[in-house]
């Protein structure tokens, strides 16, 4: 198959790209690179420099069989002092996407949304039936695109599928591909700055939440093992099926306190933290019930312990410390 992905030039995107292509598809990319990367695609991928919606970027590129979305804005923090971008870019630029699919009878896509959507969790581990309740302006907009597929599949026949991610992290084992963004916003990133002698500490936000070590607990899942549910999720969707929404996590998740003391142990670097007034609306813990990828989707995620992540991601931040800028990668 031929698949459009939007955003490929980003964490995430360029990882699925890499799967894609493993597994023998042409792929094309649309993005803005506004935080993806040129560096991080092969040369026999398709290009177009654009956001998601624009026409003139999507008429560029060859009919794709399918469309895998990942162009977004991410950044919490961001969406509550600048929400206009993030209904910009997120929203109307994902339903002139829409739009483009429905005038072409592009049949199928599958959005790359978050855990964000639910807000607050009322129990755990979350599961994809759980209302939606977004505390801040990301999880609203990747929200008002889900329900957007859902009123479309029903509207014009379009099949869609919603992947909700719990916390991406990892790099790919040989150190390829992994996060880069300046400056770094999830833990893991900034952890490993911190060892590289980037950043001399990290913060701890809240070291009193009801958890075993007080720090807050996270769901987090190999970009590797992302990928490989995009591509479960595909051949369903090719098969005729009308898609679903599925939750993407292990079911178990680690501490700020577990994941420093895990890094310490794969970089052999002291780490210092400096803990810090937890954020508000910022959930003590957050995890993810995976029944249904598991179920439906047959997805199992491999590369997704807290160790082996650590590994990965240190792999591609200690050979790549200025990202896809380094010379000589």
């Amino acid at each position: 198959m031929r698949v459009l992905v939007t955003g490929g030039a980003g964490y995430v995107g360029s990882n699925v790209v890499s799967a894609l292509r493993d597994a023998g598809h042409s792929v094309s990319v649309i993005d803005d690179l506004s935080s993806g990367h040129p560096a991080a695609l092969s040369d026999d991928v398709e290009f177009a420099h654009g956001g998601c919606g624009d026409p003139a970027a999507l008429e560029a590129i060859e009919r794709p069989d399918g469309i895998m979305h990942m162009a977004a804005k991410c950044s919490v923090g961001e969406s509550m002092s600048n929400p206009r971008a993030y209904y910009e870019t997120n929203v109307r630029e994902s339903l002139r996407l829409l739009d483009w699919m429905v005038d072409r009878e592009i049949p199928w896509i599958i959005h790359s949304s978050t855990c964000a959507v639910y807000g607050i969790p009322r129990r755990l581990p979350l599961g994809e039936d759980a209302t939606p309740r977004p505390i801040n302006a990301y999880g609203a907009t990747k929200l008002a695109v889900d329900q957007a597929i859902s009123y479309y599949s029903g509207a014009y026949g379009l099949q869609g599928t919603r992947m909700r991610y719990f916390n991406a992290a990892g790099a790919q084992p040989d150190g390829t591909l992994g996060e880069d963004k300046t400056p770094a916003s999830n833990l893991i990133p900034r952890v490993l700055a911190v060892a590289l002698d980037i950043h001399k500490d990290v913060g701890i936000f809240g070291t009193d939440h009801p958890t075993p070590d007080g720090t807050g607990v996270r769901d987090y899942v190999h970009v590797r093992d992302l990928a490989a549910a995009h591509l479960l999720a595909m051949d369903k969707l090719a098969s005729g099926d009308a898609g679903n929404t599925y939750n993407l996590g292990t079911e178990s998740g680690s501490s700020v306190q577990e994941v420093l003391a895990a890094a310490r142990e794969v970089t052999g670097h002291d780490i210092p933290a400096i803990a810090k007034e937890a954020r508000e609306g910022d959930p003590a813990l957050l995890v993810a019930s995976r029944q249904r990828a598991r179920d439906e989707l047959g997805w199992e995620p491999e590369r997704s312990d807290l160790s082996t992540i650590l590994r990965d991601a240190w792999e591609w931040h200690r050979t790549h410390p200025s990202g896809h800028r380094t010379a000589g990668s």
